[in-house]
């Protein structure tokens, strides 16, 4: 997961079935086809693009961004700014004030885990992992590993909901399909799935979430495509095309958009991608 392409997550998961491959044990599969529950239609997946966008991204601030995050969970919580980065031995998580930027806590990710999305709730700060099925459960003020879970599939995105008038407060995760998962926020256990579709067709490689009052919002991966989901139906509901926001330098280097994280009490949102020099300060707006 170096280059903007190819993708990834699939350099990632070749270089690991290599020796296999050369036995003719397994064959290579794609991220986000392992794990996903029966659609609810029998449409193809589709890809949002440029041509489904309903909402572009109007910079306000542009704020730096460590070159060697590997972006895949963002989240602020109280003036904190919490962030989790993958790849197997670089994989840790960080709290930092925001603005700002003052590092309050810091944890590293011991092999073999590749981190993946965060949510921090009341009592728990969870994050995820990639192929390991491993939660972590942490104490949100020191990031120190309070216990462990396991699931079922693959980790990639995490929010949550303080309370909520239907399912009251919950977890939603992702995992490369077009299926969310409600968990419960103390445990960790699934209660129910959402299949997400655009126009009725399901919508794969959902990557990281940030959950608000106005829906899930979701990076798409591989794509420039973030798109806004009405939790309670799973349709999406608006596409917002974040494409051509680095400059040519800053794209050097660059990997794929991906972390989403709401201001609070503000229309404004931070985005950045994995391995981005900046993390922009901006409104989604009517193209």
């Amino acid at each position: 997961m170096h280059a903007i392409a190819p993708p990834a997550r699939p350099l990632v998961a070749a270089a690991l079935l290599v020796p296999l491959l050369g036995a003719g044990c397994v064959e290579p599969r794609v991220p986000g086809t392992g794990s996903q529950s029966p659609s609810t239609t029998s449409l193809e997946p589709v890809t949002p693009g440029p041509e489904d966008a309903t909402l572009t991204v109007a910079v306000v601030e542009r704020h730096p961004h460590g070159r060697d995050s590997f972006t895949q969970g963002l989240e602020l919580s109280d003036g904190v700014l919490y962030e989790s980065t993958g790849l197997v031995g670089s994989s840790w998580i960080e709290a930092r004030t925001f603005p700002g930027g003052e590092v309050l806590a810091r944890a590293d990710l011991t092999d073999p885990f590749f981190g993946e999305g965060l949510t921090v709730t009341e009592e728990i700060a969870w994050q995820v992992t990639w192929q390991d099925g491993v939660a972590i459960a942490r104490d949100p003020a020191t990031l120190e590993e309070r216990s462990r879970t396991t699931y079922e599939g693959e980790g990639w995105g995490l929010c949550s909901y303080d309370d909520d008038a239907e399912r009251g407060a919950h977890l939603v995760m992702s995992d490369g399909t077009s299926t969310l998962t409600v968990r419960d926020p103390a445990t960790f256990d699934a209660r129910e799935t959402i299949p997400v579709t655009l126009d009725g067709a399901p919508v794969e490689l959902l990557n990281e979430l940030e959950c608000t009052p106005d829906g899930v919002y979701a990076n798409v991966w591989t794509t420039d495509m973030i798109v806004r989901i009405d939790p309670r139906t799973g349709a999406i509901e608006d596409v917002i095309d974040a494409s051509g926001l680095l400059s040519r330098a800053e794209r050097q280097g660059a990997d794929v958009l991906n972390g989403i994280a709401a201001i609070p009490g503000t229309d404004r949102f931070l985005i950045t991608g994995k391995l981005w020099p900046v993390m922009l300060e901006a409104r989604f707006v009517p193209r």
